[in-house]
């Protein structure tokens, strides 16, 4: 029999995706555990025994400081020689709305930007309040930018997904920073109109720099992005699913996730 392709869903106080992560994986053949980060702490559970690391949305710790930054800062602190390992180790990781801000405030995403470098976990972007002053709470499309990641392969050029977030604006320390995300191929997802056209506001939900809403680092293994995945991964879940011609069980998010088990079966297992 096979290995299983094993998926370690983060939660803390404050996750609330958690359990729609667990069935996007589940319902495609994985094995996963959902565990809380003190299990991490403790050491009763290895990060090491895993291939994928997903950090699903919410509002960790009640977002209290700014979204994500005290979960981040846990990783980071307690946890960064494990993840650094586990990033060496060619595996998984994908950080969704909230997942994405820790990625991004622990510096584990974009990683280093220099061509020589090893990763390091210096923060040099953020996600901040959206330029609305209010939470968002609505569908929109993504054009996707990078094609090559394990995460993004095969993706259409255009998809939709909801976002659900009041600090989802994305912003890089200075026009150095996104020029060597550019540089590297590091941009994702772009907010787009559905033509793929340049968006404005509400298109653009939250007034991201250059309209990025997700992210990976340099080898593409690790991806961050605000809007939800799992929450389009069935058919049924687009908010239209009456009106639209059934192509299959599964959404535009389902691709995503099927990725990332495609790509632990024939390069890890």
């Amino acid at each position: 029999m096979s290995q299983p392709v094993k998926v370690l869903v983060l939660r803390t106080a404050g996750t609330n995706c958690d359990q729609e992560t667990v069935f996007a994986f589940h319902k495609l053949g994985a094995q996963v555990d959902l565990v809380h980060i003190n299990r991490l702490f403790k050491k009763e559970v290895a990060l090491s025994d895993y291939h994928i690391l997903a950090i699903p949305g919410g509002f960790s710790y009640g977002d209290d400081i700014e979204a994500g930054r005290i979960l981040g800062n846990e990783l980071r602190i307690r946890l960064g020689k494990d993840i650094a390992q586990f990033i060496k180790d060619r595996k998984l990781i994908i950080g969704i709305c909230n997942g994405f801000q820790i990625l991004a405030k622990a510096g584990i995403l974009p990683g280093s930007l220099n061509a020589e470098a090893e990763s390091s976990f210096d923060q040099t972007v953020t996600l901040m309040n959206n330029d609305s002053g209010k939470f968002e709470d609505r569908w929109i499309h993504l054009k996707v930018e990078r094609n090559d990641s394990p995460w993004t392969k095969g993706l259409r050029e255009i998809i939709y997904l909801p976002v659900a977030h009041g600090e989802g604006k994305f912003v890089p320390q200075n026009e150095e920073i996104l020029k060597k995300l550019k540089n590297n191929k590091q941009i994702a997802f772009r907010y787009s109109q559905s033509s793929g056209n340049s968006p404005r506001y509400p298109d653009n939900p939250n007034g991201s720099w250059e309209h990025i809403a997700g992210i990976t680092d340099k080898t593409g293994r690790v991806l961050g992005l605000m809007p939800h995945p799992e929450r389009h991964f069935l058919f049924i879940q687009h908010p239209s699913w009456t009106r639209q011609p059934k192509n299959g069980e599964f959404g535009d998010g389902a691709k995503i996730f099927e990725n990332g088990i495609r790509y632990v079966k024939e390069k890890l297992l």
